[in-house]
């Protein structure tokens, strides 16, 4: 089978090609060249050329053809666009869910096809597997990947039935460490390389920095609120039906600089996200302060004292309908209807107990214990066991 392998200069996608190579399958290395700005990257960083070349050198020790494909005009429409835009309304992106649905999967992926491949491999640390149902049609599942530490299958989440049929996760099955061991066994530069910890598209760069390239910092007020805030007191009110009690569960605490105490300044309220503790220069306080909220239009944030803090929490979120994709097409919910499943609402959480509800004017997910900082577009995902079967952006 013709396979081209996303070759990424780092040791996930190096083993990939050289375990679809041991299989017998004729491979081809593609590295995607994503982002050419180095007014962003960190210190003298050039992370595309370093790793297109390490992805040279795997390719020649692999004995494997190569090529590098420009697809940094597409990246900055579809993904950095898109991230300014999430930021400037006060909402959390999640780029690399973003950058594999639209990128690598999509136009990426097309071109692989295009190039004679049957499929397309990535390094990713998901499996995909198939069934067929009682009408003999073919379906595809999304499973975690074997290295609980390392289940990259979130980043996964918006993926389609007809994108994993033309998918392979070979490393799906190992752990990282097995992983690195192939690599020095057969010799390949990445073998010792570090993953990288930057943005998916642009490498080691500092997201502030980034982000104001195009968002003009503007100051803004730090507003503390305290335990004793009322909203947090109340009694939960009774419901005459559950969409209404998921409703209220759902609805995020609108603050009001006189619910809290000034404490200090920043430099635009788009800069941060929920949940976040570092940047705020806040101090005299025994905890962190955790950012609770933010308030766009008068440009304030609301923190809280401790990741205990009553303001972070919430027992359930909805997503629009418009947003809620189903990576298994056949199990999605009707109007009505409801499933119990396990779900994370950001990469490396622990998955939790929920359920998940669709009514006609939204889709619901209700946790068994509140979570921390629930974010405004981020991505949540459902899974069935090891399976993820659906997600949706956070509203």
């Amino acid at each position: 089978m013709k396979i081209v392998v996303g070759l990424s200069g780092g040791v996930d996608s190096s083993v990939t090609a050289y375990l679809l190579q041991q299989q017998g399958h004729e491979v081809i290395g593609l590295f995607m060249r994503n982002w050419n700005d180095a007014s962003v990257t960190l210190e003298d960083e050039c992370p595309w050329i370093e790793d297109s070349n390490d992805a040279l050198l795997v390719a020649q020790k692999l004995g494997i053809p190569f090529q590098v494909i420009d697809m940094s005009e597409l990246y900055k429409e579809r993904i950095v666009d898109y991230m300014f835009e999430e930021y400037q309304k006060g909402r959390t992106p999640n780029p690399d869910v973003l950058c594999n649905r639209e990128v690598k999967f999509d136009v990426f992926m097309k071109t692989a096809l295009s190039l004679g491949a049957e499929k397309v491999a990535t390094g990713h640390y998901a499996r995909v597997t198939s069934t067929f149902d009682e009408n003999g049609k073919e379906i595809f599942h999304l499973l975690a990947g074997k290295d609980n530490n390392k289940d990259q299958s979130y980043f996964l989440c918006q993926l389609s039935q007809d994108q994993l049929s033309k998918a392979l996760f070979p490393i799906g099955e190992l752990t990282k460490p097995e992983v690195r061991e192939i690599a020095k066994e057969q010799g390949l530069v990445t073998a010792d390389k570090k993953d990288s910890q930057g943005l998916c598209f642009i490498g080691k760069v500092s997201l502030p920095t980034f982000l104001q390239q195009q968002l003009v910092p503007k100051e803004g007020e730090i507003v503390e609120i305290f335990n004793d805030f009322a909203e947090y007191h109340k009694p939960q009110p009774t419901f005459n039906s559950k969409q209404k009690e998921l409703e209220y569960l759902s609805a995020k605490i609108n603050y009001k600089r006189e619910d809290g105490k000034v404490i200090g300044k920043h430099q635009g309220a788009q800069f941060f996200t929920i949940g976040q503790s570092k940047g705020l220069g806040i101090g005299g306080h025994k905890e962190s302060c955790f950012i609770i909220s933010r308030e766009m239009e008068n440009n304030i944030i609301f923190v809280g004292e401790g990741r205990n803090f009553p303001g972070l929490f919430r027992k359930a979120l909805k997503i629009d309908n418009s947003e809620v994709h189903w990576v298994r097409e056949d199990l999605r919910l009707k109007v009505g209807e409801s499933m119990e499943v396990m779900a994370r609402i950001r990469y490396r959480q622990t998955l939790e107990k929920a359920t998940i509800y669709q009514f006609e004017d939204g889709f619901y997910m209700e946790f068994e214990n509140p979570q921390s900082a629930i974010a405004e577009g981020q991505f949540a995902a459902w899974y069935i066991d090891d399976e993820l079967i659906g997600s949706g952006v956070i509203s």
